[in-house]
């Protein structure tokens, strides 16, 4: 190695020459030697390679190979490559059960372990490979805080299970079972199906919106958030990731360079056209105040006044990510949405070049598709992340309208204190139609850990209920949930919000045009109501759970654990 080199090399070495320089250092340069460094190891900089492998779901069962692939694009550009673990929970597997509580619990705790390796190793750059949905966010909140030359690449999507189906199919077969639709065969023959392999789940749920907000933002490889999961392109993806943060790290180009103001409007605006989940509100919120950049639910408001929904994809629509996939992703729409000013062309990205830059060669969608709408025939003229306050959710709350549920809905509420007795009371046919069902005390602290719900959202459908019930929740939704849905509504019913207040038979009105739930009760009677209030006890009292439940800032700020800090 020339010396000039070695000079270059050292300057990329902030703070992994911290850790291995010097004759102070070497019990430290002793254990890498066990691990496989070698002398010239010791003088590259170090990429920490981020995986969320794990055998606990399909859409993180590949991610270890593709792991190792980042590793050697890092290593073929002069770096060493370190991979190393951090966890991952299947939302789809504990969805209805009392372990979905730990799932907006595990993005802090992906953060939080990201941090702590990185920061203690003295990585120089990272790569993070994620693949299901709370991976996403918890892996940039962790390259933010870090502020290190990073580049996150999404593991890609699964593919279409025989007939079409996908994990929603199954959750909704279980409702079309308990209506008398299909038997208990019919129901396993859809399961067996369903969930052909590796990948995130199929539709634009959490995980294929937060991959294309992520991308959108400037922090994956344009392409990265729409390529199956298994396959020659997304392999050759974490070869370049790892390639390329290299180029980042002598560049000298950050999170903080990258994860601006507009950027963020761009991932919200691309979400938006894109008929993303409800979850994005928190992870984008979460991800700018881990950046410093002040962004609130306000802000999907004005832009989501300005900016249609194009997708026809599920779980509202038709097509599956990888039928995206295969007519070019979400590039064509950027670059579409760019030509017509919706997008801020002077970010600068992860390539090192502008969003501008990477646009400017790619080709339009294949004339005759109908994935993705024109401007001047959208599916929505407006978005379908609706954000409603009103006397039942003063500081906000967020539905989902697509137009397919219609805009406003009235009717009796019928509550529930938790998920488990709602799910109950649809599948028994206690809920009937004309009912606003009413889910509390699954908020961020109450639940705690904010828990979908997309159980009950799927039994409704399930059970025909699509049309005739709506459905509110300090809890979230799943972005495999449709219907006349809002979650996050703040303040939670365990600060004493209003929602904690709602009896069974109240009169409440939804209205997603005037941006206002109204709990039609008079504010004499909802004063008596607080004065009785109490609130219950925690559901648990130490463990991460708790500790989540004690530091957890509301739904309206993102859910994080450092707000107050």
């Amino acid at each position: 190695m020339s010396d000039k080199h070695q000079d270059n090399n050292d300057n990329l070495r902030k703070y992994s020459s911290k850790v291995v320089d010097g004759i102070e250092h070497a019990p430290g340069r002793a254990m890498l030697r066990a691990v496989g460094f070698t002398d010239a190891d010791f003088k590259k900089p170090q990429i920490g390679i981020a995986s969320t492998w794990a055998m606990v779901t399909p859409c993180n069962m590949h991610i270890n190979k593709l792991a190792e692939d980042a590793g050697r694009g890092a290593d073929a550009a002069g770096g060493k490559s370190v991979i190393f673990n951090t966890i991952t929970v299947s939302d789809g597997i504990a969805n209805g059960s009392e372990g979905m509580k730990y799932s907006l619990v595990s993005r802090e705790i992906i953060a939080d372990s990201i941090e702590a390796v990185a920061g203690c190793e003295g990585f120089d750059a990272i790569v993070a490979v994620g693949g299901c949905d709370k991976n996403m966010p918890g892996c940039v909140m962790a390259m933010a805080r870090l502020n290190r030359p990073s580049i996150f690449v999404y593991g890609g999507t699964i593919k279409p299970g025989a007939g079409h189906t996908d994990i929603i199919s199954v959750f909704e077969a279980v409702g079309q079972y308990a209506r008398g639709d299909i038997n208990e065969i019919q129901v396993k023959q859809i399961e067996e199906v369903a969930i052909p392999g590796p990948g995130s789940c199929g539709g634009m749920y959490t995980a294929n919106t937060m991959a294309s907000a992520i991308e959108a933002l400037g922090m994956s490889l344009p392409g990265s958030s729409a390529q199956n999961a298994v396959g020659e392109e997304k392999a050759n993806d974490c070869f370049r990731a790892g390639e390329q943060v290299l180029e980042l790290l002598k560049r000298d180009i950050k999170p903080s360079d990258i994860m601006t103001r507009k950027a963020f409007e761009n991932s919200i605006r691309v979400t938006i056209a894109l008929g993303g989940s409800t979850n994005a509100t928190l992870h984008l919120l979460a991800m700018a105040h881990t950046v410093g950049v002040d962004l609130s639910l306000d802000d999907f408001t004005h832009l989501g006044k300005i900016t249609p929904v194009l997708a026809d994809v599920r779980p509202s629509g038709k097509y599956m990510m990888s039928e995206l996939v295969a007519i070019g992703g979400i590039q064509p729409l950027m670059k579409r949405m760019l030509d017509a000013g919706m997008l801020h062309g002077d970010v600068m990205t992860v390539t090192g070049k502008t969003l501008a830059e990477n646009l400017a060669g790619v080709a339009d969608y294949p004339a005759g598709q109908d994935i993705i709408s024109r401007f001047d025939a959208p599916i929505k003229k407006d978005s379908h992340l609706v954000i409603i306050k009103g006397n039942l959710a003063p500081t906000g709350s967020v539905a989902k309208i697509t137009g397919k549920e219609g805009l406003r809905f009235e009717g009796r509420a019928r509550v529930y204190d938790g998920e488990e007795a709602v799910l109950a009371g649809i599948m028994g046919g206690e809920v009937q139609k004309g009912d606003v069902i009413v889910i509390r005390y699954v908020g961020p602290k109450g639940g705690p850990g904010m828990p979908e719900m997309l159980s009950p959202t799927s039994a409704v459908m399930g059970k025909g209920l699509g049309q005739d019930v709506a459905l509110i929740t300090d809890g979230r939704f799943s972005g495999g949930s449709h219907g006349f849905v809002v979650g996050h509504v703040t303040p939670e019913a365990f600060d004493g919000g209003p929602i904690a207040l709602v009896e069974t038979g109240d009169h409440i009105v939804i209205n997603a045009e005037s941006r206002e739930m109204t709990l039609d009760v008079p504010a004499d009677v909802l004063a008596a109501r607080k004065a009785k209030w109490v609130r219950p006890a925690p559901n648990y009292p130490r463990g991460a759970l708790a500790k989540y439940a004690a530091t957890v800032s509301s739904a309206s700020e993102g859910a994080v654990t450092d707000k107050y800090l």
